[in-house]
């Protein structure tokens, strides 16, 4: 196993030193029957992955496509009749 990785009871056993090396040496995995579970991670680092993520809205307004005009009228021309 990576000595980024714990098996959940060796972490629960030693808890403190997981804590200490998400602080030190970056997140740590935590496994359940081989099955990684969990991570473990500092505040600063999770701080920066949710500063990282964008809003929608966000998303959008720094698009690319920011002024370009959309046509989005639906075509009345076509049947909508359907059939079950």
């Amino acid at each position: 196993m990576n000595k980024d990785t714990w098996q959940l009871q060796e972490a629960k056993n030693r808890f403190s030193e997981v804590v200490n090396k998400a602080l030190e040496e970056g997140p740590q995995t935590v496994t359940r029957h081989g099955e990684e579970i969990v991570v473990i991670l500092s505040k600063s680092d999770y701080s920066h992955l949710i500063k990282s993520q964008t809003s929608l809205v966000d998303f959008f307004r720094q698009s690319p496509l920011v002024g370009i005009e959309l046509d989005l009228e639906r075509d009345q021309s076509l049947p909508r009749d359907i059939n079950l």
